[in-house]
């Protein structure tokens, strides 16, 4: 562990070190337990080290924690108490300017994230393009007026026409309309369906209606967005990755590793709720499904059943997408794809995932190549090329066994 200690410490002066090389004794030391912007097994770093820190109490509290505990270090004994009197690593091995290398990338990295990273309360998400309200109003303005300029068109050649037969001295089609006749109530329809403009614009509006509402539910079948299945288990995503702040891949463990996030297991949930919330019927439903007795902490396998949930995110078959790819190459976060699940009393399906919605993404994403073997190992292969050397399949990870059976 590099430091439960950056949870809590104050300090007076930033580490003048040197982020470049602080970088790759972060991700040796420090990554097992830490990241900067999230919490893992401890705190996130990044929001610790944003304001005024003591380098020198830090410094020493990385290299050798226990002797500052052992001192009765105020700082140490507040933070080994907080976090349960458990051990953190000694790093004897580190030297001041070790140390100052380390606390400079963290600042350093933490800073770039929050340049590029929205407010909170909003996600980084590649969104589709539609129509905005003002748009579909002025459309609809614009059928509006259209309407009454043909109607005030039609009144004043109706008008043009009485004055020409007037002056012809012929009668007029009005005139002979008996006083005594019945009142027709669809003598206006009637007038309106022997108008040859007034038909033809209400066929063209229709029309393009017709068209639009035909496109609109053809491009949208079978995008579930919003969809929000009732689960077995009504369990609080705002509450255990909000404000428990629980990271996601505890639970949702195969994103970083494997092509599916995989769903966690009921003994996961058991880690924490054999002793958390005991009382909940949420909780009894997990105890039923395993054949637990809560009193007896025993377990029954021929009571046992599965836990059937229902699937939220759900691609076509022919649509391969690879969790890891995105995880832990791209580094993407989980919000990018399934938006502010921190935020969510009960999850449902945030984006389209359309192909347009992805082609979209992964043309704004830029790739980070630094560290990457397959991109390195493309740049080799691009360098035998332009030297006009042969270059076979098994140069571009073609013998690779996820290339046939992933």
């Amino acid at each position: 562990m590099l430091v439960a200690g950056f949870a809590i410490c104050g300090f007076s002066a930033h580490a003048q070190g040197d982020a470049a090389k602080g970088e790759a004794l972060f991700k040796s030391k420090c990554t097992t337990c830490h990241k900067i912007d999230q919490r893992l097994i401890g705190p996130a770093l990044g929001p610790q080290l944003e304001s005024e820190t003591d380098d020198k109490w830090l410094t020493k509290w990385i290299q050798n924690n226990q002797a500052l505990i052992a001192a009765h270090d105020k700082k140490a004994l507040d933070i080994y108490n907080q976090y349960n009197q458990s051990a953190m690593t000694v790093f004897a091995d580190l030297s001041d300017g070790d140390v100052s290398n380390i606390i400079a990338y963290v600042r350093t990295e933490y800073k770039k994230e929050k340049t590029a990273t929205p407010a909170p309360g909003t996600v980084a998400q590649a969104t589709e393009s539609a129509p905005s309200n003002l748009v579909i109003l002025g459309l609809i303005g614009v059928i509006v007026v259209a309407f009454i300029v043909i109607l005030v068109l039609n009144k004043v050649i109706g008008t043009l026409e009485r004055l020409l037969l007037k002056r012809q001295g012929l009668p007029l089609e009005l005139e002979e309309v008996e006083v005594a006749a019945p009142v027709d109530r669809y003598a206006l329809v009637k007038k309106l369906a022997k108008n040859k403009k007034f038909v033809f614009f209400v066929v063209l509006c229709g029309t393009i209606a017709m068209g639009s509402w035909t496109w609109v539910a053809l491009w949208t079948t079978n995008v579930h967005q919003g969809y929000q299945p009732v689960q077995p288990i009504k369990f609080p995503h705002d509450l255990h990755a909000g404000a428990m702040q629980i990271n996601c891949q505890y639970c949702h463990s195969g994103a970083y590793k494997s092509k599916n996030a995989s769903i966690p297991s009921l003994n996961v949930c058991m880690n924490c709720h054999k002793v958390v919330k005991t009382e909940s019927p949420e909780i009894h439903k997990i105890y039923d499904a395993l054949g637990y007795d809560p009193t007896t902490q025993k377990y029954d396998s021929t009571k046992a059943r599965p836990m059937q949930w229902i699937r939220v995110h759900n691609l076509p078959d022919f649509a391969y997408f690879n969790h890891s790819q995105h995880v832990k190459v791209a580094g993407l976060k989980c919000q990018t794809c399934h938006g502010p699940v921190e935020t969510m009393k009960e999850v449902y399906q945030y984006s389209p995932l359309t192909m347009k919605w992805c082609i979209q993404c992964h043309k704004r994403t830029d790739v980070n190549m630094k560290g990457n073997a397959y991109y390195e190992n493309m740049i080799q292969v691009h360098d035998l090329i332009k030297q006009g050397k042969k270059v076979t399949a098994a140069a571009m990870g073609g013998i690779e066994c996820g290339k046939c059976h992933y």
